[in-house]
């Protein structure tokens, strides 16, 4: 296990290196080009900051912290203030061990995506990630508007050996949903992950039929615990952040799963989601095999995204 987390600690750490080299070098400069803390050291690195696509709210709840520290540590000199700005951002992305509370309990996982952003192949992922803790699980292939979802759940549950309730192309997503609560009542089932639809330029589409198959589930499964994840792309940024946004509009959110973080010049993003929507980040993932999926840790993520390989 922890030769597998090193693993994907350096998979990260090469995955965000883009981006680790447009916030870090620009950082570099700031911190080696003033000799005083004044507004201008404070402006440079909120500016570099924000370039780094994390956030205008993240940046400023990052820079007033930073402030704080450097006022109450009586700090003069522009080079220690890297230590406090990176724990600074750990401080601003903690998700805390209640974030995985579903785990442990019998519950059912609404798994909410657009298109193309890997949402199946997270749930895939998540479904073997859980087994692989001894948890029963049953997937519900409750995207039936696209005609390949069925096709590529089908071949992730058989390689994380799990179960899977489909319904044929069209069907109504919700009597898929009600054959799978069945199915996993009637098993004995840990968790049930349910992989959705996710028609955003439709939103009232979208709104009708979650309301529908949450309908199902509290009427049908009300002890269940209930956690609804969305899964953005993270090679797209401020865009990731809106669709996060609407996808907030039509569903409870309770965590975010960021998919495609290998290669993109954008990870700030997943400091500015959690901070802008108070919706923790609780996956990251980083290709396209089955362990390329894990729970998002701070300061593996912090530490992948400010210093080299060899920090760590």
């Amino acid at each position: 296990m922890a030769e597998e987390k090193k693993g994907f600690f350096r998979r990260l750490a090469d995955g965000l290196a883009k981006t680790r080299n447009n916030i870090v070098s620009g950082m570099d400069a700031i911190f080696n080009g003033f000799s005083d803390i004044d507004d201008d050291f404070y402006d440079e690195i909120e500016e570099t900051l924000v370039m780094g696509d994390i956030g205008i709210n993240a940046t400023t709840a990052i820079i007033d912290n930073l402030k704080q520290k450097v006022k109450e540590q009586h700090i003069k000199d522009p080079h220690e203030c890297k230590e406090l700005l990176i724990n600074s951002i750990k401080e601003q992305m903690q998700v805390g061990e209640t974030a995985y509370e579903f785990e442990h309990r019998t519950s059912v996982v609404l798994v909410i995506g657009v298109n193309g952003v890997g949402k199946t192949t997270s749930v895939g992922k998540l479904a073997g990630k859980l087994k692989e803790q001894g948890r029963k699980v049953i997937l519900a292939a409750a995207d039936t508007f696209r005609a390949a979802a069925g096709e590529q759940l089908t071949e992730w549950a058989n390689r994380a050996g799990v179960e899977i309730i489909g319904g044929s192309e069209g069907a109504d997503p919700a009597s898929v949903v009600f054959d799978a609560v069945s199915a996993a009542k009637a098993r004995k089932a840990d968790v049930l992950l349910i992989d959705t639809a996710g028609r955003l330029h439709n939103k009232k589409n979208l709104m009708e039929e979650l309301k529908k198959i949450n309908r199902i589930i509290e009427r049908e499964y009300p002890d269940a615990y209930r956690e609804t994840l969305v899964v953005l792309d993270g090679t797209t940024g401020q865009n990731a952040l809106e669709q996060a946004r609407q996808f907030g509009e039509v569903a409870d959110l309770t965590g975010i799963i960021l998919t495609k973080l290998d290669g993109t010049a954008k990870g700030g993003i997943a400091v500015a989601i959690q901070s802008e929507l108070n919706v923790p980040v609780k996956y990251i993932g980083v290709g396209e095999h089955i362990d390329d999926l894990q729970k998002f840790d701070a300061d593996t993520f912090v530490n992948a995204l400010f210093l080299p390989s060899s920090e760590n």
